[in-house]
């Protein structure tokens, strides 16, 4: 019954996100102001671009420690995004966070970046199920 249940129903609207020109130094205060373990990078235009996630940039403080050089910008850290549309059923979603081992998805809805849905996401989505039977 949970595929009834749509990625839009449960995800994050209220998107902090990074620009892939950004300094990978501020990119981790940006993460550690808002807690938050990763976000989405967009360009000048706000297209999804990549994702930044706490191991990219441990990665890349790390290797730019290693080797005695500043720690660079986000965009030469960043993963490519795969992303969910808006419309999938979160039990979709639950099966890319166990396939890939990922916290999080950027979500498009028309090619547009328009939320975020996370394993804690689903979660919620799955208690307030089991709760009442039926979407928030």
């Amino acid at each position: 019954m949970l595929k009834i249940v749509k990625v839009r129903d449960y995800m994050t609207t209220d998107l902090i996100c990074v620009s892939p020109h950004t300094d990978l130094t501020r990119a981790v205060e940006t993460l550690l102001l808002h807690k938050i373990s990763g976000a989405p990078v967009v360009d000048g235009e706000g297209r999804l671009v990549g994702m930044l996630s706490e191991a990219d940039c441990l990665k890349g403080i790390f290797t730019g420690s290693y080797f005695d050089e500043e720690s660079g910008i986000v965009e030469s850290v960043m993963t490519q995004a795969e992303t969910i549309n808006a419309e999938e059923d979160i039990v979709r979603a639950a099966e890319y966070f166990i396939r890939q081992g990922r916290r999080r998805l950027p979500v498009l809805d028309g090619g547009e970046l328009v939320g975020q849905i996370s394993r804690r996401d689903i979660l919620r989505a799955v208690q307030h199920f089991n709760d009442n039977g039926a979407r928030k």
